[in-house]
Order: structure tokens, then sequence, then C-alpha cells
């Protein structure tokens, strides 16, 4: 009896999902897309109602081919990639291949789908099959066609105004002018100085501390002391003040005056808990609890939803973690009421379960909350079952579904007001746990609590008072301040911004910010993001050039709109016709009218004083430099690059002007080859004769001594001559590779066959196997042409009707 095929996106999620389906049913994985846009102008075509062109991916080719084969003997195909759009897109494009290759006839074709990876998920979705969405892979398509037209477009002309190699996105560019503004700011930022005023009180050997709140019937504000004069005039008057009410026994204890408190306010406040976790916040409290960036929470996330190995055998330990819902389902609600009441006591729940309402700016709520798939399965039962990674991520996720149904936190406060005479008031404010409520099991982690409001809330130690007691105070104190510029972001603030301005999907976030360091427009610095000098300058042409395309409004509305055709509310033609007859228009405006020096426009950093010649710093198209300006129109100006960690907003002229010392010359080898010093795009090197070698991180270029240049020297050329097997008249080498011995004519390469000693290959030998040799960058281009002849002329594709009928 022929089985039926299955097709899920992963080879650790197929193990899961085939101990449930049994013997009737054989389960592959895609691993993950298997076709893309081809990579090359005219994959999308606007003016053929942006029909659009695949290729399969090379790395796809051998699982696409083993579907193939499977499928020849299958009953009928189960598609069960993930439940969003990408999942949708992915299930559409493996049966539009086995359609173009007449291997699915009339056998009937099942999507089905699940949120969680367990025997009741995946029972319940293989007896509710549906049929592909056309809206999900119109979404889908439409989103694939806007990031081509705009990558496209937009990159070519970054290589012409700014500099070859770099490349634009129509998500990361708003992304990337998040970091650049802030960054700016933090630039502008002018920090001013503040005095707060504290008091050091004891009662009963008890010592706490109060803040100045009122000086001379004056409610302090941040600003109201701002120079030590006044600070220091303050601290005299308010212990003179003090000193007048001082009690003899109080003298002896060692106190200089006496306060008088003069009310006492308490209040009981609740603290709710946190919603269960979305895509967003799951990131974001990984990178501030566990230290984990965008992309490492996801891969983890992923393999604790595609399933592990526990003493029940492979299951799925979490929901399907791309998500921007923090809904439970009832079923999850009952499970999680239950252990709570048995675990921590029934005085811990609430009377309802709690339901939360997502306030993330353009939310689609498809799926749930991210959360245990089983409440049983407590962190403590996993050890030795998941390694550390993987149990930290299950546990924040655990305790998280936890504690959003627990009662919530009961916190006692007290404020005691302190009279300094009748015109000062110091105050000291306290808190303590009543009950503790979900915060015995989880409490949520906060991002960049500036040093004013760590102040300002801090809470201190308060002894027992009563009205009219009186204090000891045993010295006044000034506190110098300076206000702080605001924070750079951190990977958790960023997502949270992304998400608060509707940038991107829950499934993007971590690929944004993957794609924003490999550009490398942006670096980390005590896990804070700032932009390079490329960085800047990509995000000046595009703000300056290309405003309407990296406004947050414009992406969180395209966004929208994209959701929009997700839920089959609108149609995805007429988005893409209004996107791109304007796009067009001011790509060709701005490929016509802006120059390169229009973009690059570089910073004055002054004369040099040796010659009186303008020093400036910028970004050309070998990357950010220094230039001393011609001696007249005639002549050339002199460059050099900057080394790294420098940028050319922060460079100063005489910074600028040393790096004018390179070359440094250094006398030549023992064979008479020139040996110097200098800076390239890569970083410090020794050259030697026309060959180079780069300095270690150790090495400074300024200072460098010859020996040390020389010994560089040595050891390059023994790794050359350790790689170097032969050479011939003609140039023709015959060098030691990574994978072995082969012969090279610096166009070519042919290996060598194991069989063949490489030192007794003649050149006539060496001539004939690059002869049989393909060019070094035709393997790939001849490969996927091949591909594309084969795959293109059927996968055209103009639009998809809401409900693709595949179900039979």
């Amino acid at each position: 009896m022929a089985k039926n095929l299955l097709i899920v996106e992963s080879p650790a999620k197929a193990r899961t999902i085939n101990k449930y389906l049994g013997k009737n049913f054989e389960v592959m994985a895609s691993y993950g897309h298997v076709r893309d846009l081809r990579p090359k102008e005219g994959a999308v075509e606007p003016d053929n109602e942006f029909a659009m062109h695949y290729e399969i991916i090379k790395q796809s080719e051998k699982h696409v081919t083993a579907i193939e084969r499977a499928m020849k003997k299958a009953a009928s195909l189960y598609l069960a990639t993930d439940p969003d759009r990408e999942g949708e897109a992915i299930s559409w494009h493996l049966v539009e291949l086995l359609n173009e290759r007449k291997i699915l006839a009339d056998k009937p074709v099942h999507r089905v789908v699940f949120h969680e990876i367990t025997k009741r998920a995946i029972s319940e979705a293989m007896n509710n099959p549906r049929t592909l969405s056309g809206a999900l892979i119109n979404a889908q398509q439409a989103r694939r066609a806007l990031d081509y037209l705009v990558g496209f477009n937009l990159s070519p002309l970054l290589w012409k105004k700014i500099q070859r190699g770099l490349s634009a996105g129509r998500v990361q560019s708003p992304a990337l002018r998040m970091i650049v503004e802030r960054e700016e700011e933090v630039e502008a930022f002018q920090s001013r100085e503040y005095w707060t005023i504290e008091a050091d009180l004891a009662t009963k050997h008890q010592p706490f501390v109060a803040r100045l709140t009122h000086y001379r019937e004056e409610k302090l504000e941040q600003f109201t002391i701002t120079t030590e004069t006044d600070a220091r005039e303050a601290e005299t008057i308010l212990t003179n003040t003090a000193a007048e009410s001082l009690l003899p026994e109080a003298r002896e204890r060692g106190a200089v005056g006496m306060l008088t408190v003069m009310d006492i306010t308490k209040r009981q406040r609740r603290r709710n808990p946190a919603p269960p976790f979305t895509t967003s916040t799951l990131q974001q409290e990984a990178a501030r609890k566990l230290g984990f960036t965008a992309a490492r929470t996801m891969r983890i996330a992923q393999q604790l939803y595609e399933g592990m190995d526990t003493q029940d055998g492979p299951v799925g330990l979490i929901s399907y973690m791309r998500t921007d819902s923090v809904t439970l389902a009832e079923e999850a609600l009952v499970e999680i009421r239950d252990y709570i009441e048995r675990r921590y006591g029934k005085d811990k729940l609430p009377p309802e379960a709690r339901v939360y309402k997502t306030k993330a700016k353009n939310a689609q709520e498809a799926h749930e909350a991210v959360r245990p798939t089983s409440m049983e399965r407590d962190p403590s039962s996993l050890r030795g079952h998941i390694n550390d990674d993987q149990h930290k991520l299950y546990e924040l996720i655990w305790k998280r579904a936890i504690a959003c149904q627990m009662k919530h936190a009961t916190i006692d406060t007290v404020a005691v007001d302190l009279s300094c005479g009748p015109r000062n008031t110091f105050r000291v404010t306290g808190s303590t746990i009543a009950d503790p409520g979900f915060m015995a099991v989880y409490q949520e982690g906060v991002d960049d609590k500036s040093k004013a409001e760590a102040e300002s809330g801090e809470e201190r130690h308060v002894p027992v008072l009563t009205v009219g007691d009186r204090v000891d105070l045993q010295g006044i104190r000034p506190e110098q301040h300076f206000t702080e510029p605001p924070p750079r972001y951190t990977e958790a603030s960023l997502v949270k911004s992304l998400e608060e301005y509707g940038i991107g999907r829950p499934s993007t976030y971590a690929s944004i910010i993957s794609t924003l360091q490999q550009r490398e427009y942006v670096e980390l610095e005590k896990k804070r993001f700032r932009p390079t000098d490329v960085g800047r300058i990509v995000n000046h042409f595009l703000t300056e050039y290309f405003t309407a395309y990296v406004n947050y409004d414009f992406t969180a509305r395209m966004e929208d709109q994209l959701d929009a055709i997700a839920r089959g509310e609108k149609e995805w033609l007429p988005l893409m016709h209004t996107f791109w007859t304007s796009f067009k228009q001011l790509v060709e405006q701005t490929e016509t009218h802006v120059t390169r020096k229009d973009v690059g426009k570089s910073r004055e950093l002054g004369p040099d004083p040796s010659t009186g010649r303008m020093v400036h710093a910028g970004v050309g198209r070998y990357g950010a430099y220094a230039r001393i300006d011609a001696a007249d129109p005639e002549a050339k100006p002199r460059f050099a690059s900057l080394r790294p960690g420098q940028s050319i907003n922060t460079i100063t002229l005489e910074e600028a002007l040393a790096l004018f010392r390179l070359p440094r010359e250094l006398g030549q080898t023992d064979q008479g080859e020139k040996v110097s010093v200098s800076i390239g795009r890569f970083g410090p090197y020794v050259r030697y004769g026309d060959k180079f070698t780069s300095l270690d991180k150790e090495d400074d270029p300024y200072t460098v001594t010859r020996d040390r240049a020389l010994a560089l020297v040595t050891e390059a050329k023994q790794r050359e001559a350790a790689k170097h097997i032969k050479t011939f008249e003609n140039g023709i080498r015959i060098l030691n590779g990574r994978y072995g011995p082969y012969i090279t004519d610096d166009t070519k390469n042919a290996r060598i066959p194991k069989d063949r000693n490489p030192a007794a290959i003649t050149l006539a030998e060496a001539e004939e196997f690059l002869a049989n040799a393909k060019a070094k960058a035709r393997p790939t281009q001849t490969r996927k042409k091949k591909v594309a002849k084969k795959t293109t002329r059927k996968t055209t594709r103009k639009t998809v009707r809401k409900d693709s009928k595949t179900e039979k």
C-alpha cells in the first residue's frame, strides 16, 4: 500500500512528527525554502504585471529531487511547513514544482497547520486539513518582490555614488536610520550639571539617608541647584538650621543637628505580571537576562519548537516562536492555572484567567503566545536532556507562562517627610513586598534605566518612625551629578523600537540586526550599537534622496498593507503598482542628478601646519580616508586610509596627519626586496617586494622595527614555501591547497589525481590538466543557468487566487 508523504521544513521537526504519524506516512524535510527569485536583473518584471522568475536554490536541488522521488510512490501529499507566510510560500513552491514535472497528477494535496509539535496538535491538524491560502502566498510574494525591487535598484546606486559592495534593504534601512539618529543625539547632547543634597540620619543607631525636597519653601527640581557654590551654601544653611535644635544627648552620640518627623504616608500598590512572550518580547528578555543575541534566541527557540529528545522521546517543548500574539489557548490557560494551584497554592491564583491584548503596531495575532507545550515539563525535569542554552531559554519561557496567570504582587510603600527648620524638608521612601504573588516565580527585566531615574526611584531603608520623632543628623552631603545622553540601542531596546514603530515582522527582527552587522553599517561596542562611517554615509544618502522610503510611518504602513493582503482584504498588484511608479521615478532622478561629490561630503579638520593645505576626512569608494588637498588644481591630493577604530566624525587633525607618515621604509630583506609598512583596507601590513603580509594586532605600523617586520616577512615566506610545490617558466604553478595539491595559472585551477605525485608532473601534463579544467568563476554560473532553464519557463508568477485549489 502506498504511503502518504508529509513535508516539513527541518529534519529535526520531521523526526519528532514521524513518531506520531505511524507507518502509513513518510515524513521528509524541505530544508527551508526550495526556490527563490533569480539573483539577477529582470527577476521581477514591473512592466509585465510584476511577473516573478524563480529558480531552485542550489543547496535545495538534492532535497527537491528526493521529494520528487518519494512523491512518485506516494498516495497523497500533506504540506506541514510553518504556519506563517513563509511556510505557506514554501508549500506553494513545492506544489508548483511537482505540478510542473507532472508528479502530482490527481493525487490529493492537503495543507495542515499546527502551532506546537505534540500528539494532540498533530492529530487535530491531520483531521482538519485545508487548501493553500492564496492570500498568504500573495502577501509573501509581494514582500519578496518589494525587497527585490528596492535592493536591485538602490544597491547599484550606492555602488556608483559611494563605494562598491554596498547594498540597501526595504526594512533594514529604517532600522539603520534609528541607530544613526540615536548616535547623532548622543553626539549633540550637552551635559548639564546639577546637585542633590543628602542627609545622613540615624535613630536608635539605625542609619538611613534622606534627600532634600524643599529648600527655603521652594520645591526642588532637577536643575534648582546647578553649581557647587550654591550646593555648599545650602549645606551650611541646613547644617546650621539643624544644629539649632540639637539636644545634648544627641551631641554626645556624635550628631551635628536634629530633624523632626513631620509626615508619614503609607500606601499599598499592586504590580501585575507581564503577558506571555511574543517573538519580540522573548528576544528582548533573552538579551537582558541571558545575554543572547536575537539570532541566537531564535535559533534556540527553533530547536525547542521542532523537538528535543526527552524521557518521553522526541517532543516539541514550546509553541511556534514566530508570533506577535499574547493570547493563550483555553486549554493552555486551564493547564497553567491547574499547575499553579497544585504547585503554589490556590491563594496564588486570581479569580479568573488573565486575558491579554497586544499593544504592538500592526500585530497579526494569528498564533498563540510563546509557551511550553506542557507545564508538567518543568525546567528541572529536562536537565540532562537539553543543553545549557536550551535550558536557559526554556526556563525563561516556562516561568513567564506561569507568572502571567498568577496573582498580582502587593507592595507596601512608605514616605517619611522630615523638617529641618520651618522652611526645609527632607524625604526618605522605602517599600516592602507584602505578598510577592507572581514575583515569587518571575520578574520582567528593564532597558536603559537612566542614572537620574535610578537615583530618584531608589528604595532606601526606612526605620520605624512616628510623627514628632526627632532623629540625629550626622551630616549634610551635597552630591554632584551630570545629565546623561540618551542611551545607544542594545539588541533588546532596538527590537522593542522596531516593534513599536511597526518595522518588520516578528520573524525578521533577528535578520534585520544581523544584516546591518554583516554589511558593516553598525558595530557593537559594549553591547550597544554604533553606526560605522559607511553606515552613516549610506543613511545620509537614503534619508536625503529617498526620504519617504526610510520613513518609519511609510515602512509601518507597508507592513500593514502586506498584513491586509495576508488576511485577504487587499490585492497585491495595486500595492506593487503604487509603490513602483513613484520609486522608479525617484531612482532615475537620483541616478541622473546626484553626483558622488553630493553624497560623499567630507569633514574639514583644519590646515596642515607644514603646508597650509586643508585636511579632510570622508568616505570614498575604498572606505574611510583622510585627504590633504593638492597645492594646485593640476596636482592630485594625498589620501590615507583611516585605521580600524577611527571614525571620520571623531578623528582629529593630528591623528589624520599621522596617517600620512605611512608608508614607512624599513630597509631591505637579505634578497634585496624593499620592506615598508603601511595601512590598507584590511588593516596594517608589511610590504616586501610586490608581496604583502599583515601586521599582528599588537604591532603598531608607526613604531614597528625593521627586525620585527623582517620576522613577519620570514614567517610569510615559510608559509608560502610550504604551499609551493613547483613553478614552471610560463607561470603555471603547483601548490598545496586547502583540499590538497592543485595546478593553477591564476585563471583556472585543476585538481591533481590522488594517484599522481605532484612534484613529478611535467609542464605538458600541467597544461593538459588546465585545458580540461573550468575557469574559476564559471561552475556556479553554469549550474544556475541550467536550473533556471529547467524551472523558470514555468515559474513566472503573476497572482494566486485567494484560496489555491490544491486539496482534492
